[in-house]
């Protein structure tokens, strides 16, 4: 396998870090913008992968890491499915798949989930089994979660499973100390 090549089909797996990153960041935040200039470093115990078909299958299993920047992915096992010469979607298992990822503001975003797949085409991300998603904003735990990077608009739940979504408060800036009043004389 030509690793700089199947590293270049990864793309998409940064791109749903970053589209997660965003579910529960405050407004201002961001995922770190410089990762998507560093070099993707995916890690595994094998990979099994076939380029040179428009539609195909690259398959890394064991201790899968991939690293971009900040960005950091761990899996047991990460597939990228191509269609069209395209990546279709990229899935990543285990018990649990995590993702972590440094926002611009200097925060942290932190996710987890038995299951993770990201379909670039359509801009959606769906975690599946027992998923949560942290920032200093908050956090959202449950079995199922789609997330449509394109509207931003979030699902959870709605398959009889329970979902819970914690927001932090505002941090509130001390407010200045009423000024002093005079003695008369």
């Amino acid at each position: 396998m030509n690793l700089p090549r199947a590293a270049s089909l990864l793309p998409g797996a940064a791109l749903a870090a970053l589209a997660l990153a965003s579910v529960l960041a405050p407004a201002p935040a961001a995922a770190k913008s410089t990762d998507r200039n560093e070099p993707m470093t995916l890690d595994a115990d094998d990979s099994d992968c076939n380029q040179a078909q428009a539609n195909s299958r690259c398959i890394f299993n064991g201790s899968v890491v991939i690293t971009q920047g900040t960005l950091d992915i761990r899996a047991a096992r990460a597939e990228i499915v191509q269609r069209n010469g395209e990546i279709d979607q990229v899935i990543l298992t285990g018990k649990q798949a995590t993702m972590k990822q440094q926002m611009d503001d200097g925060t942290s975003m932190n996710a987890r989930a038995d299951r993770i797949v990201y379909e670039p085409k359509k801009e959606i991300l769906t975690l599946t089994g027992n998923y949560q998603v942290e920032s200093p904003r908050g956090s959202n735990s449950g079995q199922r979660m789609v997330y449509n990077m394109a509207s931003g608009q979030m699902q959870s739940g709605g398959d009889g499973s329970r979902v819970r979504t914690v927001i932090q408060p505002r941090a509130q800036s001390q407010a200045p100390a009423a000024p002093a009043k005079k003695e008369a004389d």
